[in-house]
């Protein structure tokens, strides 16, 4: 039995007209996810998040004997002391005012560290770290390390370093369901964030790697010997350090 002249040859075209159909509408949904994304970092700009991505975590997938209460007040950059802005650079990101959203001298080093045998460290900036926190999971896999980096970069190119530090300082968990420095100061030491020491501000910065396991107050023996090391380095970098992250 022959085949129909010019049959293959339609259903080739269709395919063709399909996959060229699909394409189309690939890329413009990418476009169309780039422009809400640059609208949405745009808006937050000038918009405090009324939520972000770790507290959504939180409410979704609770931890073990967490309450559910959460505590949380925005406290604008220039009511935060500089005491404590200057804590948490030194202890999370002392490069922040020097790098462009990833510092790739710290990678270097981290990699260098791993290689030698010394374990594999963090090397996330400020603001790949705010980057996480208000849109991204928790977790170390590779994907959320791959959208971290150009959300980074993006943070610094809208918000600019004052902005990024703002936003970090209060959303960043500071204790079980306490969010930013202003709910952290009144959690861990009954008093506006606005009042507090810079010894107090350096224990809050010395229990972000972990703030379910750390306390500010009473600060155990990691606290108070990270918290010492952090008011060294504070006294090294100087508020002169805040300087070039000013809009």
């Amino acid at each position: 039995m022959g085949l129909i002249p010019g049959r293959n040859t339609g259903d080739n075209g269709r395919r063709r007209g399909f996959w060229a159909r699909l394409r189309r509408r690939i890329v413009w949904t990418l476009l169309g996810c780039i422009a809400f994304l640059l609208a949405l970092l745009l808006l937050l700009r000038f918009v405090n998040p009324p939520v972000w991505s770790w507290q959504v975590h939180r409410w979704i997938n609770p931890p073990e004997g967490f309450s559910g209460e959460f505590r949380h007040q925005w406290v604008d950059i220039e009511e935060i002391p500089v005491g404590m802005q200057l804590a948490v650079i030194a202890s999370e990101d002392q490069r922040f005012p020097l790098h462009s959203g990833v510092d790739t001298q710290a990678i270097g080093e981290a990699v260098n560290e791993a290689l030698e045998g010394e374990g594999l460290r963090g090397a996330s900036t400020l603001t790949q770290q705010t980057a996480k926190n208000l849109l991204l999971w928790p977790g170390r896999d590779w994907v959320r390390k791959g959208l971290e980096l150009p959300l980074a970069f993006l943070l610094e190119w809208i918000w600019g370093k004052e902005r990024i530090l703002e936003v970090y300082l209060n959303i960043a968990e500071f204790g079980p369901g306490v969010y930013g420095v202003g709910a952290a100061s009144e959690y861990w030491y009954q008093r506006p964030v606005q009042s507090i020491s810079d010894n107090q501000a350096a224990r809050l910065a010395a229990i972000l790697p972990n703030p379910w396991r750390y306390s500010a107050q009473p600060p155990g023996p990691y606290v108070q010997q990270r918290a010492r090391w952090i008011e060294r380095q504070m006294r090294q970098l100087g508020v002169a350090w805040l300087e070039p992250i000013k809009d």
